[in-house]
């Protein structure tokens, strides 16, 4: 139905099991035909058993891919149908109403006819005796109380089951029969409130690599509204063994309460005033954005208090707000002399264009800060920020014991590979040889003709006396200047390149995680919390000299000698040669919301130009915030709920003007989607007319009309919504498929798009 390339979502009827779970017994017979000796023959019968099992008491936390409203939101829910979305999209349908016997075969008709076993209910607080406060509690009973419930209880009528089975545990609620009846969707209902959704996205990363593929999924509706402000606890309940029970007047005249088996369950709360509604969460983080001329309020800085400046001179003020404005925050720094005074510091997220500074991929190596500092001679003042991203990649490194470890040896070979380089240097016999190849040239030596029968002839001549002995050449000894320079030559330089190489196995891809900036601290990467208060969304570039100093630090470990800083390029040379060839991070934004508590995970798609800005890293830095980094500076990115959460709802929040509908009114309809394919306009787009035309779709198909019971929708019968929907679609339609119902109540997602500036002033000034 999406109408955009990176979100396609497709709804489906049922993805039925050829199948459903329980116990079947196979017979095989044999009958002989056209053979008069074999006829009156009597074969004997094969029996076979088998069990399909499938999900009936309890129900995995995992297998629940997200549920809407999301746990503890607070917003403005009563044109909303709660629904979950199961990971397994045939789950809803692998069990059966009425519960098979043991050894019962289902007809063959059951299966394209069979309606979900699951139902999802919403309850109001004070409604469940058990959780008068709709804190969403269940009891915990076996599964033998919970069919045997006693007097007054009826429980589902499970069929035969194992004592094993039957002693297991389960969570349960008891539902007033009143209530359930009122509340509970009939089996010719059951149909419309689910169906599986196909979802087609963009590939995306999320969290820890993880990328975001193709998936269908299961999802179950409610059929209440919840109208009245206060806490609601949805409960995914089983049906199973209620058979005959749903409809009015179908329960036992001496039952009080209906025991239902819970699976899943959670709570929110309707609150038109709420602030946790992820639509308002979602809005409230782009308004300071929005006023002409406000994008700035988005960029990761400080904003400095007005009261603070009137205590100021011109010149400090002036001063200050500069250093702001470039994203620094002051903070204390104690000078090598003992004093006290504050120093500037800028973490790796800017809200400008950092200048060009010394180039640390390319420096020598350091054993401390200093080179790193930068001096503002005009008023005394420091800049850390290099400084301290140098000392963070230093003791990151010296944290690791694996990364240190290996760090240091692959150093220690380099230097003693350098050392044998430069002594072979002084030897005129061995200067002019290829460093890589003294094995193989002594190899050769060994293997030529005629050597084994010099050496005999060697071995059979008389000792030469001692005195008669001629003293050896004196070897001449090279400077250290013009040892080092030796190690300068092509052949020697391949030749310590390959020796790091070989040593560094693991450095690479230790480098490649701290230079997407794992493992740094988020008080180094946002300074003051005041940059990211909470309910924030920030925008920022990624300095590249920040990160070039942290991998400094990270390398310049193990360095004692000056042999150790000559061969440091080889070392350096021969990592990056094996270091992934992937995009250093460009921009990117932090989100500090509960929002993200609210979706952990959901659709963030940056563009630029047109074309798609690759993310390099998706984390949750806390249950709150979020950081995502980009390869390249987009110039428009979207924030959207993720298709797998489309949730279902009803229109008429707003009148016709805009403004807030009043409570007593009933402004309530459905904007008319295409359902058919091939048709114009496409499937899944506006039709650009409501049902009903008198926008007052609750005052027609609510079980209740008199509105003293519960919101809840009535989809068949008198005031059925799925035929008069039907019906609004095309007069000749009396039904609705699934999948086609689905289409018509699902509420687009909700989603913010913001037009950033491409090319925002160079910094000039730090």
């Amino acid at each position: 139905m999406s109408a955009t390339e990176d979100l396609r979502v497709a709804f489906h009827d049922y993805r039925r099991p050829m199948a459903t779970a329980g116990v079947y017994t196979l017979t095989v017979q044999h009958q002989l035909d056209g053979h008069d000796r074999l006829r009156d023959a009597s074969l004997p019968a094969t029996t076979q058993r088998f069990e399909i099992r499938a999900v009936r008491f309890v129900l995995d936390p995992s297998s629940v891919h997200a549920h809407y409203p999301a746990e503890g939101a607070s917003g403005d829910f009563s044109r909303t149908l709660a629904h979950i979305t199961l990971n397994r999209s045939i789950l809803p349908w692998e069990r059966l109403l009425k519960a098979r016997a043991l050894h019962e075969q289902a007809p063959a008709a059951a299966v394209p006819q069979q309606a979900p076993w699951l139902a999802l209910m919403v309850f109001r607080a004070g409604e469940l005796p058990d959780d008068p406060e709709g804190l969403g509690r269940t009891t915990t009973r076996t599964v033998a109380e919970l069919r045997n419930s006693g007097d007054g209880i009826l429980g589902p009528d499970l069929g035969p089951i194992d004592d094993g089975v039957a002693a297991s545990r389960c969570q349960s609620i008891d539902v007033p029969a009143e209530l359930f009846t009122a509340l509970v969707p009939r089996e010719e209902e059951l149909h419309y409130l689910a169906h599986v959704r196909d979802v087609a996205t963009r590939p995306q990363v999320r969290d820890d690599g993880e990328r975001l593929t193709e998936g269908q999924y299961a999802v179950l509706a409610a059929n209440r509204l919840p109208s009245q402000t206060g806490a609601h606890t949805a409960h995914l309940v089983s049906l199973e063994g209620f058979h005959g029970r749903l409809a009015p007047g179908q329960l036992p005249e001496n039952v009080r309460s209906v025991r239902l088996c819970v699976l899943h369950s959670w709570t929110f709360t309707h609150d038109p005033a709420g602030t946790r509604d992820p639509a308002a969460l979602l809005d409230n983080l782009m308004a300071p954005g929005r006023p002409p001329g406000a994008r700035e309020n988005l960029a990761l800085r400080l904003r400095p208090d007005n009261q603070v400046a009137a205590r100021s001179t011109t010149d400090a003020e002036q001063y200050t707000r500069r250093r702001l404005e470039l994203g620094y925050a002051p903070l204390p720094y104690r000078l090598l002399s003992g004093e006290t005074t504050y120093g500037w510091y800028r973490g790796p997220f800017v809200p400008v264009i950092a200048p060009a500074t010394r180039d640390f991929a390319r420096d020598t190596p350091k054993t401390t800060a200093d080179h790193a500092l930068i001096y503002e001679p005009e008023h005394g003042l420091f800049d850390v920020s290099y400084a301290a991203a140098w000392t963070l990649g230093r003791t990151l490194a010296l944290s690791d014991p694996d990364y240190s470890e290996e760090m240091t040896r692959a150093r220690r070979e380099l230097a003693n590979t350098a050392a044998t380089q430069m002594a072979l240097a002084a030897d005129p016999a061995l200067a002019a040889a290829d460093p890589g190849d003294l094995n193989g040239r002594t190899m050769r030596e060994l293997a030529a003709p005629g050597f084994a029968t010099r050496l005999l002839d060697a071995l059979a001549r008389p000792l030469t006396p001692h005195e008669q002995t001629a003293a050896p050449a004196r070897r001449a000894r090279l400077t250290q200047s013009a040892a080092r320079a030796a190690l300068a030559a092509p052949s020697r330089v391949a030749a310590l390149e390959a020796v790091a190489e070989r040593h560094a196995r693991t450095l690479p891809a230790w480098l490649d995680e701290l230079a997407l900036l794992r493992r740094v601290p988020f008080t180094y990467l946002v300074p003051h919390p005041a940059m990211l208060p909470p309910e924030s969304i920030r925008f920022f570039r990624v300095d590249p000299h920040w990160i070039e100093a942290l991998l400094a630090g990270a390398r310049d470990v193990g360095v004692h000698t000056s042999l150790d800083a000559e061969v440091d390029t080889a070392l350096t040379a021969g990592i990056d040669r094996r270091r992934a060839d992937s995009s250093r991070p460009e921009a990117g934004l932090l989100i500090r919301s509960e929002l993200v508590t609210a979706w952990p995970v959901f659709d963030i798609l940056a563009t630029a130009a047109g074309e798609s800005v690759g993310e390099l890293r998706r984390d949750h830095l806390a249950p709150d915030t979020l950081l995502l980094l980009l390869d390249a500076l987009p110039d428009e990115v979207v924030i959207r709920e993720p298709g797998q959460g489309i949730h279902f709802g009803i229109d008429g929040n707003k009148t016709d003007d805009g403004e807030e509908r009043d409570d007593n009114e009933d402004i309530s309809f459905l904007s008319l989607r295409q359902h058919r394919t091939g048709a114009d306009p496409g499937l899944g787009y506006s039709l650009g007319r409501d049902y009903p035309a008198d926008k007052k779709l609750l005052t027609r198909h609510l079980r209740s009309p008199d509105g003293d019971g519960p919101d809840v929708l009535a989809l068949r019968g008198d005031r059925g919504l799925v035929p008069a929907l039907a019906a609004a679609l095309d007069p000749d339609l009396r039904d609705l498929a699934p999948g086609e119902f689905a289409l018509q109540l699902v509420n687009a997602p909700i989603e913010q798009r913001l037009t950033l500036d491409a090319a925002p002033g160079q910094e000039t000034a730090r």
